[in-house]
């Protein structure tokens, strides 16, 4: 049988009966929600994890098939859902994990009740009619620069995503973070970040959903949030005051607040 909470690293905290599940991006693990979600912890059951190969995951579950598209780490989030005794779960999810709460969300929608996406992206790359922020050049530097020298890539990657110039702390920070993860897995998980098409499956989504967007995001740019706004029908796009592609690490206060206010509803 397989022990789901740890090879996830399951933290529950909380005093709620209302289940929050709060899913990382890339690069990251769990511990970046940690000043969003004790702003949650009175009203509601907490839910954070590591997916598989990132934080204090059970590495040795890491393998590349698996973990070759979104799907995988979708399957992870239903893993984590089914060995939790909640029937219904609000779903938050940083960057690419808002596609993969969206994919968990349209194959068990009865599982979540709401969604919400900070800084999401169906497709990083610039196309004819579509622009995702990045040319494939761009990603295919940034992969070879990952092979190459992977301290110096996050060195070069953690000022962009934060976006805060005047607190060069945010950046150091983001790029131990960085530096934290295995680079051969963190390798794999920003190909199938960056490479992935998820507008198609945008207008399956049923279940409402919050859009969260920063003023300025080099990562997922405004048109962009747009964008998957006008695909999912039930959505509320929010543009947030925060800047960079980080606002739960950045501006913790405001991220919690907006939450809140939506869940309210």
């Amino acid at each position: 049988m397989m022990d789901v909470a740890k090879r996830n690293n399951v933290k529950i905290t909380g005093q709620g009966k209302t289940a929050i599940i709060f899913g990382h991006g890339f690069g990251c693990d769990q511990l970046v929600w940690n000043e969003v979600i004790d702003q949650f912890k009175i009203d509601y059951k907490v839910i954070t994890f590591d997916y598989v190969g990132s934080g204090q995951s059970d590495k040795t579950a890491y393998s590349q098939e698996r973990y070759s598209d979104l799907y995988g780490y979708k399957q992870d989030l239903l893993d984590v859902c089914d060995s939790l005794e909640d029937d219904s779960f609000i779903f938050v999810g940083h960057s690419v994990s808002s596609m993969i709460g969206m994919l968990a969300s349209i194959e068990r929608p009865e599982l979540f009740s709401k969604l919400v996406m900070i800084g999401p992206s169906p497709h990083y790359l610039n196309e004819p009619g579509y622009q995702g922020g990045f040319d494939k050049s761009d990603i295919i530097e940034l992969l070879d620069m990952m092979e190459v020298n992977y301290k110096e890539w996050a060195k070069y990657l953690a000022p962009v995503v934060m976006s805060n110039e005047d607190r060069p702390e945010l950046a150091e920070n983001f790029e131990q973070l960085l530096c934290s993860n295995d680079p051969k897995i963190a390798r794999q998980f920003a190909e199938v970040t960056f490479t992935s098409d998820m507008r198609s499956e945008l207008s399956k989504l049923t279940v409402p959903t919050l859009i969260m967007q920063t003023q300025f995001d080099a990562i997922a740019p405004l048109e962009v949030g747009q964008y998957v706004h006008d695909h999912i029908a039930n959505s509320r796009l929010v543009i947030m005051k925060a800047m960079g592609h980080n606002p739960h690490i950045s501006d913790a206060a405001e991220t919690a607040t907006v939450i809140k206010e939506y869940l309210a509803g």
